[in-house]
């Protein structure tokens, strides 16, 4: 079955800018096919129109007898892509679980993917997705009147998919889309004077919400900004 978010997927109109930015952002030097390699996923930046897209690749293992019982479970494939009705808006795809060296860590830069954030207006149809179709881990499920939200935490390998549903809202048929990235770095303030320094657009750095953590934003300079750098904290 599905055993790990193998990348994030960016289309963008100028991917070339785009692979520059993230290069920027990364620490790491541009790599030919648009594919930066962190610890527990990666980012692919892809040729898109104007309005920056996110999509996930899940990986399976093994392959094909994920992909039969996924479509006894409605959810069949055109491709490696699933029906954009049958996952609500967000664009899902399929690929072969393959093991992946990791680059060396810097302290100063992203080294892994903490989490992706998807907002629903529907969090019980998030919940037969993500945890009863696609079969990921749902660790918490949360609502959190002083931040208005209903949050779910769904584990997918060495990363987390996170639902939020607003509160005040009644419930939507509407497509869900992804709103966010949330990456570890091992040194926040480092990392904040060094993207600073680079001329990106970056908040002070502060205590997370997550106890032990400290994190502070990344308002822009990448496309699909804002982002989220995390501090490791406690898992």
């Amino acid at each position: 079955m599905i055993v790990g978010l193998d990348h994030v997927g960016l289309a963008v109109a100028d991917p070339a800018a785009a692979i520059h930015a993230y290069g920027l952002l990364l620490g790491a030097p541009a790599p030919d096919d648009g594919r930066f390699q962190l610890e527990n996923t990666a980012l692919r930046i892809t040729q898109g129109s104007d309005a920056p897209v996110f999509s996930l690749g899940f990986a399976a293992a093994p392959l094909d007898e994920t992909r039969r019982t996924l479509e006894r479970r409605g959810l069949g494939l055109d491709g490696d892509r699933f029906a954009a009705a049958a996952t609500h808006g967000v664009a899902i795809g399929l690929v072969a679980s393959a093991a992946a060296k990791p680059p060396r860590a810097r302290g100063d830069a992203p080294h892994a993917l903490d989490h992706v954030v998807i907002l629903t207006g529907d969090p019980e149809r998030a919940v037969a997705l993500y945890g009863g179709r696609l079969g990921l881990d749902l660790r918490l499920d949360r609502a959190n009147p002083q931040w208005g939200a209903r949050q779910l935490f769904f584990r997918c390998g060495g990363t987390v998919v996170e639902i939020a549903a607003d509160l005040k809202a009644p419930v939507s048929k509407g497509p869900d889309r992804i709103t966010g990235l949330a990456w570890r770095v091992a040194d926040p303030a480092a990392a904040q004077a060094r993207l600073a320094a680079a001329g990106f657009d970056v908040s002070e750095v502060r205590k997370g919400r997550k106890p032990g953590t400290t994190v502070f934003t990344l308002r822009s300079g990448v496309p699909g900004a804002p982002a989220l750098m995390l501090g490791a904290g406690p898992d």
